[in-house]
């Protein structure tokens, strides 16, 4: 769990306490076309349920179901490609490009694919067409794990580890928080929540409820208040109470929306000021059903925050999952959590051989 995540913290004992939110009326900020508060209405978290205790094997069948959908749009359709196939020929890599497309792998990362597929078969001669699969996962799993390669993070000698949640509406950011809280709280660490989307009430009444069932404090302020005074405040309060985790959440905006993107800015150079270092770690979250325009997405918010890490949510309903790949291979930033359900522990720790094993039907590819 949290295999990125590699503080270590002389405290024995957790500090977390029942949830309860720090209110500090301020004026409210002007309002704009782009800052106008979004219609107040309050999501309720599904309840949270117990995570099951499962063998490694049940736990890899269960995210091998959740990629269903991935699978049939690509594996399945290779697999049945394959068996109709009697040589390896153009036809036949004019059909994998059509499929591997379909499973929105995109031009690029498809091309690279299969450029390297028609090199391996040119110099080692081979005519069987099930030997594609192979070359293919290979090739699929290295994209992935070589953006693996940079997730070391430049933890804090001392002081809490801070993590600046960013996101456009609606892919599924503060429930993806309160699951990252979970996580973070179940290995021992004392979590602090801090309500930095202050244009929506709705939000701030969501974050509140994560907290109180991870039983966890939230800071906030009133409706309307500066997003950057909240998050310098929560930094002041988790140094005094020597908090472990912060994780901030910030509002849901459009990566076009080029005051909200500068409004990210303020808030990362204001934490910067508070606690030298903030935020270690700026996580995007992104929507699997989206397709190509994720990857859009983490290019702009990469430009005006630089991503660090990432949770990509929803791909159990999807069957566009080669988007990971894509991801990985285009932006080379490490993907933290993948979200395959709606239960509590349906966000798991991302690994790259467990999930292209899952995808292939094999649990162990090594």
């Amino acid at each position: 769990m949290l295999g990125w995540f590699k503080k270590k913290f002389s405290k024995t004992e957790e500090n977390a306490t029942a949830a309860e939110a720090v209110e500090v009326p301020v004026a409210p900020i002007q309002e704009t076309e782009e800052n106008k508060p979004q219609e107040q209405k309050v999501e309720t978290p599904a309840a949270p349920v117990a995570e099951e205790k499962s063998t490694g094997a049940s736990m890899f069948q269960r995210l091998s179901s959740r990629l269903g959908k991935t699978k049939e749009s690509l594996i399945y359709r290779m697999d049945s490609l394959f068996l109709g196939k009697k040589e390896i020929d153009a036809d036949l890599f004019d059909e994998l490009e059509e499929i591997l497309i379909t499973a929105d792998l995109g031009v690029a990362t498809t091309m690279d694919l299969l450029d390297d597929a028609r090199k391996k078969v040119k110099r080692d001669a081979l005519s069987d067409p099930a030997v594609l699969k192979g070359i293919l996962k290979e090739k699929l799993c290295s994209y992935i794990t070589e953006s693996e390669k940079p997730a070391e993070l430049v933890m804090p000698g001392d002081g809490p580890f801070v993590i600046m949640v960013v996101g456009v509406n609606g892919v599924g950011k503060t429930t993806t928080i309160g699951k990252i809280a979970k996580k973070f709280k179940d290995s021992g660490q004392s979590v602090l929540l801090v309500a930095a989307d202050t244009f929506r009430a709705a939000a701030v009444a969501q974050l509140k409820i994560w907290g109180e069932r991870n039983a966890v404090e939230v800071v906030s302020k009133a409706e309307g208040a500066d997003p950057s005074s909240v998050a310098f405040d929560a930094m002041d309060k988790a140094v005094a109470d020597n908090y472990d985790v912060v994780i901030v959440d910030t509002a849901g905006r459009l990566h076009t929306q080029t005051n909200l993107m500068e409004e990210l800015k303020k808030i990362k150079r204001v934490m910067g000021k508070r606690l030298d270092g903030a935020p270690h770690e700026i996580m995007l979250i992104l929507d699997a059903t989206t397709g190509q325009n994720a990857v859009s997405q983490a290019k702009l918010f990469n430009e005006a925050v630089t991503i660090t890490g990432l949770a990509v949510t929803k791909l159990d309903g999807t069957a566009k999952g080669g988007i990971v790949a894509n991801i990985c291979r285009e932006l080379k930033i490490p993907i933290r959590f993948i979200g395959i359900g709606e239960q509590i522990d349906d966000l798991r720790d991302f690994d790259a051989d467990e999930f292209i094993g899952a995808l292939f039907g094999e649990e162990n590819i090594q």
